[in-house]
């Protein structure tokens, strides 16, 4: 079994409340928009990180980070970009991938909107952990905790950092 931490968009912004969150966690996925290498650092001392680069992501991260990432952890299969939509909206590029080989768990940032659904299509479940960063129009910072074990998501929860504009 292993814990996971997952973030987005958190555009250079480190919350005070995110090691609480994720002291107990294997990994720490980071799906994009990270803003600086200063906050995987940051990251990487509480879990190993895996992350993905996003728009608004400099040539240093870049160069660290892919633009998609594709491997297996406890025998699931994960997807994971910063730009790719939600079920049903698919972006072009994405859309093309996950019809051609569909994960079991598809996970995209960008958006700032937390999501977690279901692909009835192509059967596989979107997670979009919202926006962690203090930058955007999301109204709560917010991240999310699973389990994996045996291929299977379970303890599944949203965490709420507090208020877009809260600093600490």
């Amino acid at each position: 079994m292993k814990k996971i931490g997952l973030i987005s968009d958190t555009h250079n912004y480190f919350d005070s409340l995110i090691p609480k969150y994720f002291s107990e966690v294997d990994e720490i996925w980071h799906a994009g928009d990270i803003g600086s290498l200063e906050i995987m650092d940051q990251l990487n001392e509480i879990a190993p990180v895996l992350g993905v680069y996003g728009n608004i992501d400099n040539h240093l991260i870049r160069a660290e980070y892919p633009r998609d990432l594709r491997w297996e952890c406890e025998g699931l299969d994960i997807f994971m970009t910063h730009i790719g939509g939600y079920p049903g909206r698919y972006t072009k590029r994405v859309g093309e991938l996950l019809r051609e080989n569909p994960p079991q768990l598809y996970i995209c940032g960008h958006s700032h909107i937390l999501k977690v659904m279901p692909d009835k299509n192509l059967g596989l479940l979107h997670m979009n952990p919202g926006a962690a960063g203090v930058h955007g129009f999301h109204r709560m910072k917010t991240l999310i905790r699973f389990e994996i074990e045996n291929g299977n998501i379970q303890n599944l929860e949203v965490v709420e950092l507090g208020k877009r504009g809260t600093i600490r």
